[in-house]
Formats: structure tokens, sequence, C-alpha cells
């Protein structure tokens, strides 16, 4: 092992690294951990790592550690086994690690069957009334809400040191999916619905299973929905109706057109934002003039969210280079918006297109000097794609991405990319603390 400080056959040296990779678990530094992970590390090492990782809901580390040998499967006399102490736990994210198809050979039908009622009784008994039972602790129980993965957050409840995560409906939807399980649509609306929050992984995970059917029944029972009185329902009817075709992956596309006439005609009367901004989303996943058409009549919508749905979903999936003139006058307009989100936004949909008018290149470019780096960073995004020089002094001038932010990494790469094409694959790569650059595709 090359980090202990005592020399790599030392025990101190052992001692030293075991509490080094331990501290960088226990602080949740990604990076720190995988430098680690470059060494060889011991596998009873790695395996206490893993459970650490585990036991601070570390899904993208404890994915990591897993992906450098540690073992699910190995626990101290004292440990529970780590898929039930996920399911427990309650993170969808973490349970997605353990459920992985490379480790699923590890799990036997019965086991993971036991796991889904387990889930399924905390889901009907309540992670409150649960957490009471097994601290036995008094006092009030805390609830914050936290990021659970990349997209999903959850809520986190807290009593006499013990925590929990309130994922548990998600766990069970996933263990019924690997088993074949086939709950109904109402019961899988039921468990998203308790938790009435497009952001939730609970609802997340319900929508994705069910547009995942891809049937009839399951189209039918969600359209049916957009007339209910509570916009909740309404909501959850459009994201499965809106995943149901955006998941199509078949030649047929079976749900494309009747997903257009529903979206098309939904989108002219929905009050609700929260509804019409996903009703927007969807028909911006299509390519066809007449979702352009009813996007452009929000397009000076008083809500930011249906403004950015508007900027994110205009002419994007059009098959022709150029957007029309409606469409091009609505994101010249919405590269100047009041709200820095859907300036952003207006800007990559004109950066990702290749229509070469140079009012857009223009307007993109006095996004340069914005008051938000946001804007800055899509700006110089969308010149690089369009091959206009001004985007590598703006690019300089904003540095490297922030640290963890892979969206700012991505868009600078596009500025750093064309400088190197601009220039010859001899030039040094730009990029703080890079060597030479490697000239590769655009």
């Amino acid at each position: 092992m090359g980090r202990g400080t005592g020399g790599s056959g030392d025990a101190g040296g052992v001692v030293d690294e075991a509490s080094a990779l331990l501290t960088a678990v226990r602080a949740q530094d990604t990076d720190l951990v995988r430098s680690f992970l470059r060494d060889d590390v011991e596998p009873d090492l790695r395996d206490a790592a893993f459970c650490l990782a585990v036991r601070t809901y570390s899904a993208g580390i404890a994915q990591l550690l897993l992906d450098h040998g540690a073992d699910p499967g190995r626990r101290g006399p004292d440990e529970l086994l780590p898929l039930r102490r996920v399911v427990e736990f309650g993170s969808p994210a973490l349970a997605e690690v353990l459920l992985h198809h490379r480790n699923l050979g590890r799990y036997t039908a019965p086991e993971l069957l036991e796991m889904c009622e387990l889930a399924r009784h905390w889901q009907e008994t309540g992670v409150e009334t649960e957490l009471v039972r097994l601290t036995g602790a008094p006092g009030a129980v805390g609830r914050t809400r936290v990021q659970d993965d990349e997209n999903h957050s959850v809520d986190e409840f807290t009593l006499g040191g013990m925590s929990v995560r309130d994922g548990h409906a998600a766990i069970l939807t996933r263990l019924e999916e690997l088993l074949g399980v086939r709950s109904s649509f109402e019961e899988l609306m039921d468990r998203a619905l308790a938790h009435a929050d497009q952001d939730h992984a609970v609802w997340g995970t319900v929508t994705i299973r069910l547009a995942g059917h891809r049937d009839r029944s399951t189209w039918t029972a969600a359209a049916a929905l957009r007339a209910h009185p509570d916009p909740s329902h309404r909501l959850f009817g459009a994201e499965v109706l809106r995943l149901t075709h955006l998941f199509d992956g078949s030649d047929e596309d079976t749900f494309a057109g009747p997903a257009l006439d529903i979206f098309t005609a939904w989108s002219g009367e929905e009050t609700e934002l929260a509804v019409l901004t996903e009703v927007l989303v969807a028909l911006g996943e299509h390519a066809d003039p007449r979702a352009d058409a009813a996007l452009l009549r929000h397009a000076g919508h008083p809500c930011p969210a249906v403004r950015g749905a508007v900027a994110r979903g205009l002419g994007t999936w059009s098959e022709t280079p150029d957007f029309t003139e409606e469409a091009r006058a609505a994101l010249l307009v919405l590269m100047t918006d009041v709200d820095a989100a859907v300036r952003r936004d207006a800007c990559l949909t004109v950066g990702l297109r290749r229509d070469r008018r140079p009012g857009l290149a223009d307007a993109m470019a006095a996004l340069l000097d914005d008051a938000e780096r946001q804007v800055q960073i899509a700006a110089v995004h969308g010149l690089a794609l369009h091959e206009d020089e001004r985007c590598v002094p703006a690019s300089h001038r904003l540095g490297p991405p922030r640290p963890g932010v892979l969206a700012e990494e991505h868009r600078l790469e596009a500025a750093w990319r064309y400088e190197w094409r601009r220039e010859g694959p001899e030039l040094p790569d730009p990029r703080p603390g890079r060597g030479p650059a490697v000239r590769s595709g655009p």
C-alpha cells in the first residue's frame, strides 16, 4: 500500500492509510476516495470503507468501492446483512447500488421477497413509528429533506442518534420489478402521491416503472387523470404519459401521436403551473410544428418555470437546422429574460442548434457579460458549438469549472476543444493543471 507514512510494509502505515481512507469516506470526498483506491488497498479496508459508506448514505462512494472490489456480503459479527440494512435505511440510491445487475447473483429470490416484505413493512408502518419503536428514545423525531442521488431527494428522519430515509416505497417498487411482480396502476400511484413531490425518489421510481410498461391500459389510466380535480394527480398522469413516449425506443413509436394530441390540447387548458410546465416539457420532446406552436403561446407567461420549459423545448427536436422565424424571435426575447435560468436555457437551446444566422450568435455573445456565471457558461458553450472564436477569451476569463459541477465541466470543454481544433494538436491544454493537449473529435 502506497499512502501510509510509516512505509508500505509498516503497521503504522496501514493504520494511517485506514484512518485516511475512512476519513475520506466519512467526509464524502469522492475524489479523495478514488485516489486512495488507485493504490492496492487491503480487502478488509475496502469492506470497512464500504460499510461506512452505507452507514453514511454515500451511494456514489459505495458504488466506487464495489467497483474496486469491496464485498457487500462481508460483515462483522454485529453487522446486519448490507442489503437488509440498506432496505431499512430507506435510501433508494443505496439500494440501487446493491441491486445493480452485477450484484444480483448473490441474492436468491426468497431473499429478495423477504426484502420486499421488509420494505413494505416500513412503508405501511411509517418511518416515524418504526424509529420510535427501534430506538425507544424520547423526544420529537427530526425531519430534513436531503439529496439521495443526483436527481432525487427524500426526507430523512432522526431520533436517538439513528437516521432513516423515507424511500422504502421506491425500494419496494424496484424489488418488485426485479422479481417480476406487477402492482396495479392505482397502488403504484398511491405510493407516489404519498410523497406528492416530483423531486422525491418514490415519485420518480414509480413514474419510470409505469412508463416502462408501455401498454394501453397504463396509458389509458394515466390519460384519465387529465380530468382529475387534484393537481397532483394531473401532474402524475402527465409525467407518466411523457415518460412513456420518451422511453419508447421502438421503431413504431406507438405513443408519439397520442402523446402529441393530448399534450397539445392539454397545454391550452391547464392552469396549475407545475402541471402546465410538465405538459410543455413533454411538447418539447416532439419534432412537430404543432408542438412549437403550442409552446410559443406560452413564451410570455408570467411564471419563469413555464418560460423555461418553452426555452428548452422550442425547435430542439426539429430535423431542419434552422429555427422557424417565430421560434427564433421568441428565443431572442427569452435570452434577455429577467430570470437567469430562462436566459441560460434559451442560450443552450440556441447553441445546440446549427442555425448560423448572425443575430443568434450575437445574442449569445451578449450574454458573455451576464451577471450570472451559469448564463456566461451557457454562452461560451453555444458559441463554441457555433465555431465562434468569441468563446475562447470568455472561457479563459471564467477559469476552471467549479469542483463537482459536471455541467460546467462539459460546457467549458466545448470551448477548450474548439480552441484545440483552431490552434492545432500541439497547443498546450489550456485547462489549469493539464499537460499537453490530446486532440480528439469535436
